[in-house]
């Protein structure tokens, strides 16, 4: 098992070099971001003291290295915009996205895995119907379009939500918490819909499809035979051996959601990390875009290694060490 966990991190150190040099090299040949910082009247003099003081005349190596060796240690240097440390914006904006991200998660499983399990057991019920014909809107429209039909119709037409912010926050020192007020949850309950309506799809219809596979299986004829409840059947039996493809969908789309969540944050306005990537990317902010995407990297790394051992834990049968 140790064994296993240290391969994997090995893997892990490896997928975040890789995405830290395509990130790095892409985002220094987007524009120049010293054009953003000083007005057209800058002189030339100017515009070079800016550019070695970022140590951007350096060349693309050296660069690198340098972020490297300060990602390290958490140090992810300044905003070109801001002049703060990018550590410091992305740990302010980042109880936003966590806290939308968990709303979304919770409510994809709860619906999608709810669903699935109807869907594959009762998949004649004229509801059954009606919810695959329905996920169909999930997997057919794009997020913004979705964040943009739920805005009109929940916040401009019967005004019972906002359309934008993350409402009222309470703070906690070392985080800020939209779910200890109502307003803050009256303000989560949109993104939170739009950026889960496209994982609920999918899960629904994984947990399905696998239901339906493992209900025409043997050993559930002979749970049958023996005389165990449906429910026994349908949870106990069923349920349980749908769950290792299960997790494995629900592992990478909560990765999504945290990639996902750009599109979702810039359409409501949430402020979390991916409102602040589109506008550092409006604004050619190296440091905050590389930081960004390292982050996002790390947050599905951690979820693939969090997922690898979970399949031992459902399912005792796997032999992880041979993977």
């Amino acid at each position: 098992m140790f064994g296993v966990i240290a391969r994997r991190l090995v893997q892990s150190i490896g997928v975040m070099l890789a995405v830290s040099a395509i990130s790095f090299a892409l985002f220094n040949f987007v524009g120049d971001p010293v054009s953003n910082m000083v007005g057209q009247d800058a002189t030339q003099e100017r515009r070079a003291e800016i550019r070695e003081a970022l140590g951007l005349d350096d060349p693309i190596l050296v660069q690198f290295g340098r972020f490297l060796g300060n990602a390290a240690t958490g140090d992810f240097g300044l905003s070109y915009r801001l002049g703060t440390p990018v550590n410091e914006l992305i740990l302010e904006r980042l109880p936003a996205t966590l806290e939308l991200v968990a709303v979304s998660a919770v409510i994809a499983l709860v619906l999608g895995i709810s669903a699935g399990v109807y869907t594959g057991i009762r998949r004649k019920a004229w509801l059954s119907r009606f919810l695959l014909s329905s996920s169909l809107i999930g997997v057919s429209l794009p997020t913004f379009i979705i964040g943009i039909g739920l805005i009109y119709l929940f916040a401009v037409h019967l005004r019972w939500l906002p359309s934008s912010g993350r409402g009222g926050v309470v703070d906690l020192g070392w985080w800020k918490t939209s779910f200890l007020t109502v307003d803050g949850w009256r303000a989560i309950i949109l993104p939170a819909l739009t950026l889960a309506l496209f994982q609920t799809t999918m899960i629904l219809r994984l947990v399905r499809s696998e239901m339906l596979e493992v209900m025409r299986t043997d050993f559930i004829k002979f749970a049958r035979a023996r005389g165990l409840s449906e429910r026994a059947i349908n949870f106990g039996h069923a349920l349980k051996n749908t769950l290792v493809p299960v997790i494995t969908i629900i592992g990478i789309n909560i990765g999504n959601l945290i990639a996902f969540s750009v599109i979702t944050e810039t359409v409501f306005q949430w402020p979390g990390t991916g409102l602040m990537f589109i506008q550092a990317v409006d604004f050619v902010d190296v440091p905050i875009m590389a930081a960004y995407l390292c982050f996002v990297a790390l947050m599905f790394v951690a979820i693939s290694l969090i997922v690898d051992l979970l399949y031992v834990v459902i399912d005792p049968r796997i032999r992880i060490g041979s993977n």
